[in-house]
């Protein structure tokens, strides 16, 4: 299945006229910069309409990349985050004079049309750029198989999940990476409820997406290093196992900043880079002989599941 569709000919669109109505303001401010400025809102044309022109052309210019990055939104998306963030930080540079009474209230009509009408636009082909961007090698990937997967994937000790699952009952848990803090978290959570675990008859088994010999310390710090772990790149695991790609709400809804703020803050578990595909969620299986008993997929990056209670279900 595809996780994240190409580009739509609706984000070209809109790049390609955020591109012309910059050149075309960038043109105007600068062909005739006092009288954008009365139409822009100000009472008095600027002391130094030479500065005001200076901007025209900064905007102009903007207007050549974002006729540029129309052309391929995805692999130009830097380009809109730059736009972006400058529709973002504009407005507020703006908002922050007129309340210093630097300026004109008036002034502010700029910002409408220069700025704010753009951003749903811009988040939303940001939002699918950086999503295929962390999943483009899963996307060019051919299809995986669910036994084939579960053949070809192997721990540290060289042994995959179809031979483990023939030896003992396993609770496996994908974690999505190693930087996040909820997957911190997960592992001393493991830690306090192994034995509780393994009383109910399951071996712990973890899967991630960075490589073996940096997960070494990583395992170790919560005393785990001698449970299986699975290094998976390529999400080769995570997509048998049918694992999506977290939306908005799922990964930077505000129950996950607040957990995250716990998490990481007052519970010490911190945080640290992205390794893997940051959009990938997280979930846990019960299997035994190759073969799914139960499964639960988080609801959201944060969950925080009781894995004593998961480990005496079945299915």
């Amino acid at each position: 299945m595809m996780e994240t569709p190409p580009p739509a000919n609706w984000m070209r669109n809109v790049l390609k006229l955020a591109a012309l109505y910059n050149i075309v303001w960038g043109a105007w401010v600068i062909l005739f910069p006092e009288l954008s400025l009365r139409v822009g809102g100000f009472e008095d044309p600027a002391r130094y309409p030479q500065l005001w022109q200076c901007i025209g052309m900064i905007v102009g210019v903007y207007g050549v990349g974002y006729w540029i990055a129309a052309g391929d939104p995805y692999r130009h998306w830097l380009i809109v985050l730059v736009g972006f963030l400058g529709k973002v930080f504009g407005p507020l540079g703006m908002l922050a004079a007129i309340f210093q009474g630097d300026l004109p209230a008036t002034a502010f009509i700029t910002n409408i049309t220069n700025d704010l009408i753009w951003w749903i636009p811009f988040a939303i082909i940001l939002w699918r750029a950086i999503r295929y961007e962390q999943n483009k090698d899963a996307l060019t990937a051919p299809a995986v198989d669910f036994e084939k997967a579960l053949r070809d994937v192997v721990d540290q000790h060289g042994k995959s999940l179809r031979e483990l699952s023939r030896e003992r009952s396993l609770l496996v848990l994908f974690v999505r990476h190693a930087g996040c803090t909820f997957c911190r978290e997960a592992l001393a959570d493991l830690e306090q409820q192994r034995d509780q675990i393994e009383k109910a008859g399951h071996h712990l088994a973890v899967v991630h997406m960075g490589t073996d010999e940096s997960a070494q310390a990583f395992f170790k710090k919560y005393h785990l290093s001698d449970i299986s772990r699975f290094s998976d790149p390529q999400q080769l695991l995570y997509r048998a196992f049918e694992l999506e790609l977290g939306n908005p709400s799922q990964l930077f809804g505000l129950r996950i900043w607040w957990r995250g703020f716990k998490s990481a803050i007052l519970s010490g578990h911190g945080f640290g880079g992205l390794v893997g595909n940051g959009f990938r969620m997280p979930g846990m299986f019960i299997i035994k002989d190759g073969k799914i008993l139960a499964s639960h997929k988080h609801k959201d990056a944060s969950e925080r599941p009781d894995y004593v209670q998961f480990s005496q279900c079945t299915v």
